[in-house]
């Protein structure tokens, strides 16, 4: 279970890659960036498949299954759009963010899982660090002119909070399946970005770079890390560390000399690092079983 963790958290560390490729892809638009980015981690799924038996297993189904992975990766993009496009950054970000915390209260409700206090403890320790990081330690203020943002940026955390709790149930599903759930978010990104943007290319090697950067990383293998991390590995844990995304997002921003550290930066680091730490305190403390004749030996 520790080695499907920890490889459910390079997703969290991919992720943090995100808003640096973002801005370093120019002024693509949001569906455009979407549909180009999911369309190399579709690539980068069918490669797999040939390359690994483990990718190529073909497995029945179930079409509820489609509709959690479609849903949950074009849902959360769609939403996440909606939510910037309609409330400020800051109050449709930290809502948005709201999802590592669902998902560790909602694993209480899932077969074969339990949720205890440190759980619970260690989430609370990362939102409110990632507080201090979005709102840069001033207030966060909630206008009701915004109240679709903010609605679509709570269906954000709702939608992927659900499809990481329910990806869980279906363990037998091998991960390859993320590849087709790419493809399908790829093809609906075009649509709307065909129906609601003006197209905007990338100017240059650097953009389009900046592109595939998106779609081998944050946008592509880091949903194949999140599916086998969230089925085989610890979701209570996973849930809790996923806080650290916008930390080393923005530690990767500062040593890219796009931000300047701050206390705030400092203090959310102390606060998510521990919170992580104590989310999985019971995985990091577990004692070695003493096997019979040890002790004699």
């Amino acid at each position: 279970m520790a080695r499907a963790t920890l490889i459910g958290f390079s997703a969290v560390a991919m992720w943090a890659l995100l808003a640096l490729f973002t801005a370093a892809s120019g002024q693509v638009p949001p569906f455009q960036l979407s549909a180009l980015a999911f369309t190399v981690g579709t690539a980068i799924g069918i490669i797999a498949q040939f390359l690994s038996p483990a990718f190529r297993r073909r497995e029945s189904v179930p079409p509820i299954v489609w509709l959690i992975g479609i849903g949950g990766l074009f849902g959360y993009h769609f939403l996440y759009f909606t939510a910037l496009r309609n409330a400020p950054a800051v109050e449709a970000s930290l809502i948005a963010y709201l999802w590592p915390l669902l998902i560790v209260l909602g694993s209480a409700l899932m077969p074969g899982e339990r949720l205890g206090w440190h759980h619970v403890a260690g989430a609370l320790l990362g939102l409110l660090g990632t507080f201090l990081i979005i709102t840069k330690g001033g207030g966060l203020t909630l206008d009701s002119r915004y109240a679709l943002g903010y609605a679509a940026a709570g269906g954000c955390a709702l939608f992927w909070s659900g499809y990481s709790l329910l990806s869980q149930r279906f363990q037998a599903v091998p991960t390859g399946i993320v590849t087709w759930f790419c493809a399908a978010t790829a093809i609906l990104s075009a649509l709307c970005h065909l129906a609601l943007e003006e197209t905007v290319w990338p100017a240059g090697t650097g953009e389009w770079l900046a592109v595939l950067g998106l779609g081998l990383l944050p946008v592509g293998a880091a949903f194949y890390a999140w599916d086998y991390g969230v089925k085989h590995g610890n979701i209570q844990v996973l849930g809790a560390s996923s806080y650290a995304a916008p930390l080393l997002s923005t530690l990767i921003l500062i040593a890219a000399g796009t931000a300047e550290p701050t206390a705030n930066i400092l203090a959310a680091c102390l606060l998510i690092t521990g919170g992580a730490a104590l989310a999985a305190k019971n995985m990091l403390l577990r004692r070695k079983p003493i096997i019979p004749g040890d002790a004699a030996a």
